[in-house]
């Protein structure tokens, strides 16, 4: 497996997209967002999960990853349409329900819809992804607007608390929350200062959840990624950053969705019943504080 990933990284050519969050079908290589082999065994049989950001990258990944383990699925995406259909597919191909919902995570009211709409279209709702996210590169404070820095926190933080907010209506006993995080919440980033904000705020916001719902029999637990193929890098940094990314990791190259996805699997299913207030980290092999 791992040697099929480092060619991957090795075929990467310099590229760039000119918007945020960028686009799955324009990248090369595309994303690997299923290993060969994985084989699914009914851990989230009968449970329905939200996923945001889930067209594409990282979320697409978890979107199929959760197919295959036997939940029915509902995507929300800001408007990457051809992503999110072809998402569909993949999830449909798995035998499973799929229902997409396009809008502004940064948008509250938004949020509220699109939980609502989960729940009653799939029937229920037992497991919440908090995914999406924007970043925005600046190696100067100074360049860095109020409003970029408010823009960043309402679609990385702030919908995240909305989301959790309107599925404990939905969630219960055994249900699931999962935060993605960042490497960046633990070691900084020089170039994404409010980016790496909003994910330290996500790990403690995970910590803390995760005991207001530990009585209800919510787990909250995250995820904090290291460099990861996916369409935000491309549409985020210039070709050379591109072509060069994740190299500087223990492991010299970038993972892929496929190698993140599973960590999710494990996290919203009986596995880590024990688990709460936790963060998975994989990175490349980054050792982190935690």
């Amino acid at each position: 497996m791992e040697r099929r990933y480092q060619k991957q990284q090795e075929r990467r050519p310099p590229q760039q997209q000119p918007r945020q969050p960028g686009r799955e079908d324009a990248m090369r290589p595309r994303p690997i967002y299923i290993r060969d082999g994985y084989r699914g065994s009914g851990k989230l049989a009968g449970k329905v999960a939200l996923i945001t950001g889930g067209d594409s990258g990282i979320g697409r990944a978890i979107a199929v990853h959760f197919a295959r383990e036997g939940a029915d699925v509902a995507i929300v995406y800001l408007n990457e349409h051809d992503d999110a259909k072809e998402t569909e597919r993949l999830v449909r191909a798995e035998g499973q329900r799929c229902l997409l919902i396009s809008g502004d995570v940064g948008d509250p009211d938004f949020c509220r819809h699109a939980v609502r709409s989960a729940a009653s279209r799939l029937g229920r709702l037992d497991i919440l992804v908090n995914n999406a996210a924007e970043q925005h590169p600046k190696d100067r404070i100074e360049d860095i607007s109020l409003e970029q820095l408010e823009r960043t926190f309402r679609t990385n933080f702030f919908a995240y608390f909305a989301f959790a907010k309107a599925a404990l209506e939905h969630l219960g006993e055994g249900g699931a929350i999962i935060n993605t995080a960042s490497v960046t919440a633990y070691r900084g980033s020089g170039h994404l200062l409010d980016y790496s904000a909003t994910k330290g705020a996500i790990v403690a916001f995970t910590r803390s959840l995760s005991k207001m719902l530990a009585e209800r029999g919510i787990r909250v637990n995250g995820v904090a990624p290291g460099p990861i193929w996916t369409p935000l890098i491309p549409a985020s940094f210039d070709a050379e950053r591109v072509e060069n990314f994740g190299a500087s990791t223990p492991m010299g190259r970038a993972g892929q969705p496929a190698e993140v996805a599973p960590a999710y699997v494990f996290l919203a299913s009986d596995d880590a019943s024990y688990m709460t207030g936790q963060v998975l980290h994989p990175n490349g092999g980054d050792f982190v504080e935690t």
